[in-house]
């Protein structure tokens, strides 16, 4: 095993994930996961498809670039591709992982604004007189 890569989507965030042998860093854009998602609840979600196949993290490095959306949607894109790369990794983790629905796309996106309307589909108030 030298590389294994895998993508993840979530909203409108993309990520990239590098997964090699290694001591356990987990690096996303170039800074440690916990120096770049501060929030307690959002690191969990980072760690979770570990936890999910009872691997221990620091078994393999995490190389991850992630763009686009907001702390939230980042954090599930890269939860989903550390997922998928685990899948290619070993066969087995596919039922753990797809139990908890970590290998599902969540293709929830935000709707497009529409003309003549103030949000996506609110309308102004309707005046008969």
């Amino acid at each position: 095993m030298e590389m294994i890569n895998a993508i993840g989507r979530r909203k409108a965030s993309v990520a990239r994930v590098f997964l090699t042998k290694g001591e356990g860093t987990i690096s996303i854009n170039g800074k440690d996961y916990k120096d770049y998602f501060p929030q307690l609840h959002v690191q969990g979600s980072i760690t979770e498809p570990f936890t999910t196949v009872n691997l221990e993290s620091n078994l393999y490095n995490l190389k991850i670039n992630v763009g686009g959306g907001g702390y939230k949607g980042q954090a599930e894109a890269a939860r989903m591709g550390i997922s998928r790369a685990l899948v290619k990794l070993n066969a087995d983790f596919r039922k753990p992982l797809k139990d908890k629905k970590l290998l599902t796309r969540d293709a929830r996106e935000v709707e497009r604004k529409k003309y003549g309307k103030p949000k996506a589909r609110k309308s102004f108030q309707f005046s008969k007189r």
